[in-house]
């Protein structure tokens, strides 16, 4: 077997299979481009989007609230972004939220639910729902909070004694900086379980950090 069949024969062959990849890709990409295009004009304007990416290069990750504002600046108070592949539509300034939320609840009371949670909720609950199932969880955690007191004179009476404690624990660092995240916790984990319980636990200090830890920890997870 000669030089030219070991090994001209199977680069010309990857040269073609990689040419028609090439072509099918670019042909995909040239579809998809007058298909978005289309789309486009009926939506609110944007800056450009990458593909895959959209718009997350542009975006300030840790404060992406000022990306928004200053995008807003620029495409007005109805614009659209895309968060990798998800399209966005921002709402920005008080006047066009009010109206959106308020003039027009129904089309937009309902929330973005990401897959894993669908697959975990299988779209019941009160965080991760929409629609009937929403509402009739919304009415019946209602109905429970105030049987615990919520909306009533006792409530307030112990949020108020919270309070109280919480000024106490501000006030004993006299004016020096320093962490509140602890001392909120705690003064909310004392009116959460006195509302529900009737009292506040006895809890070890270590033993309430360590609650609190798992709960804020779990929090920050559906942040």
């Amino acid at each position: 077997m000669s030089f030219v069949e070991v090994f001209v024969f199977p680069l010309s062959t990857s040269l073609t299979i990689l040419l028609g990849t090439v072509v099918f890709l670019l042909v995909f990409h040239l579809f998809s481009s007058s298909v978005s295009s289309q789309e486009k004009m009926k939506e609110p304007p944007g800056p450009k989007a990458l593909p895959l990416l959209g718009n997350l290069l542009q975006m300030d990750l840790k404060r992406p609230y000022i990306t928004l504002c200053e995008l807003s600046k620029k495409y007005g108070s109805v614009f659209t972004v895309y968060l990798g592949p998800n399209k966005v539509v921002v709402l920005a300034g008080y006047k066009t939220v009010k109206q959106a939320l308020v003039n027009h609840a129904e089309e937009f009371g309902d929330r973005h639910i990401s897959p894993i949670f669908y697959d975990i909720t299988h779209g019941h609950g009160i965080l991760f729902a929409n629609g009937e199932s929403w509402k009739e969880m919304r009415r019946f955690a209602l109905t429970n909070l105030r049987d615990f007191g919520m909306g009533k004179r006792s409530a307030e009476v112990k949020i108020t004694e919270e309070c109280h404690h919480l000024i106490q624990e501000f006030t004993n660092h006299d004016g020096k900086a320093f962490d509140t995240t602890q001392p909120l916790n705690y003064a909310t984990s004392n009116i959460i379980s006195s509302i529900v319980y009737g009292i506040v636990p006895d809890i070890h200090p270590f033993d309430r950090y360590t609650v609190i830890f798992c709960i804020g920890s779990s929090l920050r997870f559906f942040k």
